[in-house]
């Protein structure tokens, strides 16, 4: 091993999450409406295969070499079916990382140029949108729940090779989930924790 090489590899890399089988990124757009400023969500097209009908915000999956930024623009482009022109990218909160080895990424924008009125969203994809104004979230606490999650046992493990074997005490997990509830809609999950942690920002200020 060449450990000059090693240290000059290490130390210009990026680290990275470990088993994160997927990357994604989203964009929590705001827009301005009578002065008051809103958040753009999406009600996603019921014919999606996964999380159909559910909320959220205009993202994907990373492809190619394209930044996490890159992502959530092109995304939103996609999905609203806006310009580059019309999105404002602000800069990048804290990225969430899942227990089904997965991180987003998650970036604020403002949507400029445009009124919601303007902006019909690729039906494909998405059902429709709507907003919710930021004061709501300021007055309005999320509900939070909290989901246990462990290790469930299989026949395929080898128990043998670890101290204790199945009485191994594997470490159990807390998922934390929030919702909130406007109006008809339930925002909820990582859609809500995102936004919650917005929140605690603008709180801040």
């Amino acid at each position: 091993m060449d450990i000059n090489r090693l240290i000059d590899k290490v130390k210009n890399r990026t680290p990275k999450p470990m088993d994160a089988e997927r990357k994604y990124a989203v964009l929590i757009p705001l827009i301005q409406i009578n002065d008051k400023w809103h958040i753009i969500f999406e009600l996603r097209s019921k014919e999606l295969k996964s999380q159909p009908g559910e909320i959220s915000f205009p993202g994907g999956k990373s492809e190619g070499n394209e930044t996490f930024m890159e992502t959530a623009i092109r995304e939103t482009m996609e999905e609203l079916l806006i310009s580059r022109e019309s999105i404002c990218v602000i800069g990048e909160l804290d990225y969430l990382v899942s227990y089904a080895n997965f991180i987003i990424h998650c970036f604020l924008g403002i949507i400029s140029g445009l009124t919601m009125d303007k902006i019909t969203p690729n039906n494909s994809e998405v059902d429709h949108l709507f907003t919710v104004p930021v004061d709501f979230f300021l007055e309005n606490k999320p509900e939070e729940y909290v989901l246990d999650l462990q290790t469930v046992e299989n026949e395929e493990f080898p128990y043998y090779l670890i101290p204790n074997g199945r009485d191994y005490n594997f470490r159990k997990g807390k998922n934390h989930v929030l919702f909130y509830k406007y109006n008809d809609y339930i925002i909820w999950g990582f859609t809500a924790k995102m936004t919650n942690h917005l929140i605690e920002i603008i709180k801040d200020l």
